[in-house]
């Protein structure tokens, strides 16, 4: 079942993602065209505070054109390791370290036309310790109960596929 790549023609280099589109061989000998984005992968953070609230950040984005409920969450720089760069993430979104960090899992955000692979952790044990976040990011930082947040999920008040797949798996593995 598996397609070979027989050529490709790289079409953008950006700062965060690359498109390419490939000509690629399928099981039957065919050929297609794939465009494919090549995405760093990317950690997702449910983090919670000693009452259990979900700390949740509300972000303009540009392909939703709205205001979002999110997860902190960030790319990976080249090379690093998951939960560091969910560490550095949550700190800078939220102005909170974690003390503890447990990945959960993670899963290809949409694998027919992105190499995009979310990892997603729960923190715990936070300790308020601002740093300074990225200049072009504008975000506010709440709270709410994890039960509740999980609700919005299931209403569809959370529109994008991180925040209500972090939230449901965090709320399955603590028993929530």
């Amino acid at each position: 079942m598996r397609e070979e790549i027989t050529e490709t023609k790289q079409i953008f280099d950006g700062r965060i993602v690359d498109l390419a589109v490939h000509q690629v061989r399928l099981p039957n000998g065919k050929q297609a065209e794939r465009e494919l984005i090549t995405h760093p992968g990317a950690a997702a953070i449910v983090a919670l505070d000693d009452a259990q609230n979900v700390l949740l950040i509300r972000q303009f984005r540009l392909g939703a054109d709205q205001v979002l409920v999110e997860l902190p969450a960030g790319t990976l720089e080249l090379g690093e390791d998951p939960a560091v760069c969910a560490a550095r993430e949550l700190q800078e979104e939220t102005g909170y370290r974690p003390g503890q960090l447990e990945r959960l899992g993670g899963w290809f955000v949409a694998p027919g036309y992105t190499t995009e692979y979310i990892h997603l952790f729960v923190a715990t044990d936070l300790t308020h310790d601002p740093i300074e976040g990225d200049e072009d990011e504008f975000i506010e930082v709440f709270r709410l109960p994890l039960t509740e947040a999980v609700a919005m999920a299931a209403r569809g008040e959370i529109g994008n596929s991180t925040g209500v797949a972090g939230l449901l798996w965090a709320a399955r593995h603590l028993g929530v």
